[in-house]
């Protein structure tokens, strides 16, 4: 249950009329539940809050004006499940959602849940879908940090934004996603680094040491070979996503088609044809093959037509490339 400090708050609260304080408090409470393994009460806390919220026209977490477009929130409807990858990856994932669902436990052992955790992969490999599902999984809200933004928009204030950030994180339970990480995570050495950026890094690398909240901080990039070796040893796991496996293709296929999957389907070409392709380029083929078949007033796709869309995906790089 809540802890004293906690119903405490809440009654000072609501008491003093600050309704967003008592959203923040009541969302710790799902959060404590939620570590506790108490997850259907976790997911009606929730919900009691999202719908007070909707009814009076708030938004879902309040940020300073400064913030606004730096930190996007959103409360993902993405399993498990709906994750295509290697089994091996599966399990790790699996692992870090049960170590926070058990971390009272860990922690009475003197240790501590992972939480930290960089993902490494090509763009469209399932690197921010691991991020929602997480989120989901855990009943907690994701908060994507715009870290292009950061770096271009707040040039000489980046330090006292990451700052800013950090202090949310140990304030506000949910999964953080630092996307496009790389553009602060550069080698230190590299030499087109400048001091501006320098001191970016060691600012990251200092906030990111001294973080002892609960949450759940997810870094994604797309060029590890850019990133400083001193960032590896923050994290608690590096996980790697690549491009999908023949078999992980078909079950992705099978999953996206769903109903509209033809019987008499011919999956040797479409495998072959698919190979290459990131996840979300097949998610993008398939969508694209179901519009099709909807417009032509057909209720399955054939492969003949989701060949066409990934011909189209694949001529689409070529372009790209050249």
């Amino acid at each position: 249950m809540a802890t004293a400090e906690q119903i405490k708050a809440l009654i000072r609260s609501h008491l003093t009329d600050d309704p967003e304080r008592f959203y923040t408090i009541a969302l710790q409470v799902a959060a404590h539940e939620a570590r506790q393994g108490h997850s259907a009460l976790a997911h009606d806390i929730r919900e009691i809050v999202d719908k007070s919220r909707r009814s009076k026209g708030a938004s879902v977490l309040k940020f300073p004006k400064d913030m606004l477009g730096l930190v996007l929130s959103e409360e993902p409807e993405t399993s498990k499940s709906s994750l295509v990858i290697p089994k091996d990856l599966e399990k790790r994932i699996g692992r870090i959602i049960h170590e926070y669902r058990q971390q009272n436990k860990l922690k009475s052992h003197g240790l501590m849940h992972r939480r930290k955790v960089l993902l490494v992969g090509n763009p469209g490999t399932g690197k921010t879908m691991t991020a929602k599902v997480l989120a989901h999984e855990l009943n907690l809200s994701l908060h994507t940090i715009q870290v292009d933004r950061l770096v271009t928009k707040f040039m000489g204030e980046t330090s006292a934004k990451l700052r800013q950030i950090f202090d949310l994180i140990q304030n506000e339970p949910g999964v953080y996603l630092f996307d496009e990480f790389d553009a602060i995570g550069a080698e230190r050495s590299m030499d087109n680094d400048v001091g501006e950026m320098r001191r970016v890094l060691n600012a990251f690398l200092q906030f990111i040491e001294q973080d002892a909240s609960d949450n759940l901080i997810v870094a994604a990039t797309n060029n590890p070979r850019l990133l400083d070796r001193a960032l590896f040893r923050r994290f608690d796991d590096v996980l790697y996503y690549e491009s999908p496996k023949d078999e992980d293709r078909k079950r992705l296929i099978k999953n996206l088609l769903g109903t509209y999957l033809d019987k008499k389907f011919c999956w040797a070409q479409v495998i072959k044809n698919s190979e290459g392709l990131s996840h979300s380029e097949i998610d993008n083929s398939c969508r694209d093959a179901i519009k099709n078949a909807i417009l032509s007033e057909k209720t399955t796709v054939k492969a003949t037509d989701l060949l066409h869309s990934l011909k189209e995906r694949k001529d689409a790089n070529r372009e790209q490339q050249r």
